[in-house]
């Protein structure tokens, strides 16, 4: 196996340095085959990738059905499966509009971080991923990026007054083996890890070769509490994956000339050392020690297998260091082994 897995000695556990993340097969910006989905999942499992993340946002549940079809074809008990809580759905009078998932279930959903809506959630999830158990819960887009900073304060106090509640009880009664967040911003990872006490975030975006904010608290903070972060997001939506070329994507919209030129910097450094720039992109965040796993979507077979290859690449330490000197890359940022 190309990459290990970590024990996480609070919910004991045991997690993929490697995770797959189930976005793209809620037919995020294209349309995907069911076959092709479902064989992707399998895939992923096969290779020794433990946790799934998914959620009922992605695609209004179609994510979660493809991935209970992959789950009936395989040994449940290989798989650590993470979805959120936050959303509802309800069957859609009309047709559904979204700006990123373009096909999808005919579903509407609804926010909703309320004890009771959170229970109806995680039934309704188990429903639709065909499974008596979910390992992990994670509070889904309770962030100023989703809800606008004027109403953050509102939905925060919802999620802790609601949601922690819900999960935290179940938490307790075995039926969760872990709760945490899913979120957009490393503010709201830090204000939620001082306010519970949670077992895993899900960081989108924030911890990469382009940003290091977490840095400054967040990371830290997980560290020091024992929290799993599983890191998403780890190409910023695009430019560290596919490089700074025209109509390059960063934090899903193009990228502006002064990103491209840092992300051109970047895979020069990369170039130079003979490492693509993904490959770089998806090992950096396993440097620091609160990273449990780096979480990357896949909507092929083939696009997994290069994702577990690029986990057997070995990277020269001076790759970072000359990031560091060229000053793209924090000094205090932790280098990966």
């Amino acid at each position: 196996m190309p990459f290990t897995t970590v024990s996480h000695p609070r919910s004991g556990l045991r997690i993929s340095r490697l995770g797959f993340g189930s976005a793209p097969l809620g037919d995020l910006y294209q349309r995907l085959d069911d076959e092709t989905a479902v064989a992707t999942v399998m895939a992923a499992v096969g290779a020794g990738i433990s946790l799934i993340d998914t959620a009922p946002h992605y695609g209004n549940g179609l994510a979660e059905a493809r991935i209970a079809t992959a789950l009936r074809r395989l040994d449940r008990d290989k798989v650590v499966l993470s979805t959120k809580v936050g959303r509802l759905m309800s069957p859609a009078r009309g047709p559904v509009v979204s700006k990123r998932f373009v096909g999808g279930l005919p579903f509407r959903s609804e926010y909703d971080y309320s004890y009771d809506g959170v229970l109806r959630s995680l039934e309704h999830s188990m429903l639709r991923l065909g499974t008596d158990r979910i390992e992990i819960a994670l509070i889904h887009d309770v962030d100023g990026w989703t809800h606008g900073a004027e109403a953050v304060d509102e939905r925060f106090a919802e999620a802790m007054n609601g949601a922690y509640r819900a999960l935290d009880r179940l938490r307790a009664d075995g039926v969760l083996r872990a709760i945490g967040i899913g979120v957009n911003e490393a503010a709201m990872c830090a204000r939620f890890a001082r306010a519970g006490e949670f077992d895993a975030m899900l960081l989108a975006g924030r911890y990469t070769l382009l940003e290091q904010g977490a840095l400054d608290d967040f990371l830290p903070l997980a560290a020091d509490k024992g929290i799993a972060v599983l890191m998403g997001g780890v190409f910023n939506t695009g430019i560290l994956a596919t490089g700074p070329v025209d109509g390059a994507m960063y934090n899903y919209v193009p990228a502006l000339p002064e990103v491209r030129e840092r992300a051109r910097r970047i895979e020069a450094v990369c170039r130079a050392h003979g490492i693509p720039l993904a490959v770089a992109s998806a090992r950096f965040p396993l440097g620091h020690a609160a990273v449990a796993s780096v979480v990357l979507g896949g909507v092929t077979p083939d696009e997994v297998a290069r994702n577990v290859a690029a986990f057997d690449v070995p990277i020269p330490a001076a790759l970072w260091s000359d990031l560091k000197a060229e000053g793209l890359l924090r000094l205090d940022a932790p280098a990966p082994a």
